[in-house]
């Protein structure tokens, strides 16, 4: 792989993995146009990995109460009057405390699914990448009439957020596992699985992507056995121009779906996955 290939392969992982478009669908797909399909699945974990650092810069903030809730919580320390954000997952100690549960949860689920999946179904062919695109953009349709419902809510009738339940953490987790196959957006499946479970925007923006944080390290444990393998066929510069680009793109992507998330406009992206997914079902398969 040269370094013109790296470059490219981390943008467009960086630009889908936080848009909720499928970033392991449009891999596979630039994989079959740049001839790449011998390209070990360590190598997108890799990429993977760049986006997650794109993620943890840009929730450092969160992540950091999330650590200081469970700090107190095991040291048995007194909670401050006033948490460091007040609308976001550990607005209160308890929100805090529950959500650091169902983080487990929603991560266990997702590994065991996950698992299963990659047992399963080890060779995923074209054909179903763009009909899980077809699968995201349902999601993301449903997910934009619960979010202007949510909009329409008088602030008197939005309930006190007390952290994720266990219910909104397995369902969460199950689309999660379900988003782990190419063609079905991880982040458009847990977004849509945290709005469906009444979780407000902002939250469930936070919580798909502080659940990618697992996830992601943990697919690239499982992976390392191939470490050489990339090494070999990808070569050391492409793999660090590929996860540089990853990095940048990711994190502007990022930065630009949250946005987006809080005005609850994600279904924009269903127009799109749907001419993708016919165009590929005639012309690719």
């Amino acid at each position: 792989m040269n370094e013109l290939k790296a470059a490219l392969l981390g943008a467009l992982q960086g630009l889908t993995e936080f848009l909720p478009v499928s970033s392991s669908g449009h891999l596979e797909i630039a994989k079959k146009f740049f001839n790449l399909e011998s390209v070990p699945k360590l190598f997108d974990v890799i990429l993977h990995l760049a986006t997650l650092l794109a993620v943890v810069i840009y929730f450092r903030k969160q992540i950091a109460e999330f650590f200081q809730v469970l700090f107190r919580w095991i040291f048995r320390k007194p909670a401050p009057e006033k948490p460091m954000t007040q609308d976001g997952l550990c607005s209160t100690e308890e929100a805090g405390r529950r959500t650091i549960i169902a983080v487990i949860i929603t991560t266990f689920i997702t590994a065991v699914l996950g698992f299963a999946g990659e047992k399963l179904i080890p060779d995923v062919p074209l054909m179903f990448v763009f009909i899980g695109f077809f699968v995201t953009s349902i999601l993301l349709v449903a997910s934009g009439f619960v979010s202007r419902a949510q909009l329409k809510k008088a602030p008197e009738e939005t309930k006190e957020f007390k952290g994720i339940t266990i219910l909104q953490s397995v369902v969460v987790g199950v689309f999660q596992g379900i988003g782990t196959l190419p063609g079905i957006s991880r982040s458009g499946s847990t977004i849509s699985g945290s709005l469906f479970t009444g979780v407000d925007r902002k939250r469930a923006g936070e919580y798909s992507f502080i659940v990618s944080i697992p996830a992601i390290l943990g697919a690239f444990i499982l992976e390392l056995k191939d470490l050489k393998g990339v090494k070999e066929a990808v070569g050391t510069l492409p793999l660090i121009i590929g996860s540089v680009s990853a990095f940048v793109v990711g994190y502007l992507a990022l930065a630009f779906l949250m946005k987006l998330i809080k005005k609850g406009k994600l279904e924009w992206f269903s127009v799109y996955l749907v001419l993708a997914g016919i165009f590929g079902l005639i012309f690719l398969c």
